[in-house]
């Protein structure tokens, strides 16, 4: 989700890799369904395994909830964003996937204003 809002928001402004600490065999349905909603389509994804190397090469690594954990290394910048879990208040289905969404929104567009901000102090 966090790489399919970051494209539409920053364009070809920032090259977004996205993959995973325990990777699924497809895209969560109802996560793309909730995209879709907001003009974001990751339908053609395929979930894909952490490249140790890729960490290496970027600048900014950002993992999702409490389990995602990625080895540090030097000269990468790690960040973990404890998003907002709704099925802990009962909250399921496309609803819960719609908070998701929109909690990672707001992640995104304050993580584009600093690198906006960081791209201009150059």
């Amino acid at each position: 989700m966090a790489a399919g809002l970051m494209r539409q928001l920053a364009g070809d402004s920032v090259d977004v890799h996205s993959a995973g600490t325990k990777p699924g065999t497809s895209v969560n349905g109802l996560s793309a369904e909730s995209l879709r909603e907001v003009g974001v389509d990751i339908g053609g994804e395929t979930p894909k395994l952490v490249d140790p190397q890729l960490v290496r090469d970027v600048d900014l690594v950002v993992t999702l909830g409490r389990e995602a954990r990625v080895e540090a290394v030097p000269g990468t910048r790690f960040e973990n964003w404890d998003t907002d879990e709704p099925s802990e208040r009962g909250i399921d289905g496309i609803e819960r996937m719609r908070l998701v969404r929109d909690d990672i929104a707001v992640r995104i567009r304050a993580l584009a204003e600093q690198l906006e901000i960081a791209h201009l102090r150059r």
